[in-house]
């Protein structure tokens, strides 16, 4: 039961590292165990994604480009993309009000590892210090959620 309750642990904070820890005072851990589990596992997913962001951008525009080329051999004008949508916007307004700082620490924590990594490579993947922040925001908000999940 031990290492299949840290297991389980380790594999949710891969994906969803804000509610990880919670599992830890229902499934007798201690505060340490259930840190470091969900700890460990946030960064293993960042790690995962962070690097393989790239990979996944790549796809993604490949996919919009065979879409068009698509449309454009059955006649149809490829699909206009608005460059300035409402969702840039708030992007670009996020992006300059919480900075490199606000976007490594939360957009892992808040979206999920996976997706969060992947934005903050597409955003600051050039900075060297971008994954060190990545890193650092894990141990912050698993040492808060795993304080929050045993004191109440």
């Amino acid at each position: 039961m031990y290492w299949g309750a840290l297991t389980s642990l380790f594999l949710l904070s891969i994906v969803k590292f804000m509610f990880a820890p919670f599992g830890g005072p229902s499934l007798e851990l201690s505060f340490f165990e259930t840190y470091f589990a969900c700890v460990s596992g946030g960064i293993f997913g960042a790690t995962v994604f962070y690097f393989s962001a790239g990979y996944f951008m790549q796809r993604a525009a490949e996919k919009r480009l065979r879409i068009a080329r698509k449309r454009i051999a059955e006649g149809l004008p490829p699909i206009d993309r608005k460059i300035f949508t409402r969702m840039n916007k708030m992007v670009v307004k996020m992006k300059a009000s919480i900075g490199i700082i606000g976007i490594t620490f939360w957009a892992p924590f808040f979206l999920s590892v996976p997706i969060g990594s992947i934005i903050t490579a597409k955003f600051y993947g050039d900075e060297r210090r971008t994954f060190p922040l990545i890193i650092l925001g894990m141990f912050f908000n698993g040492f808060v959620t795993t304080g929050l999940a045993y004191l109440f």
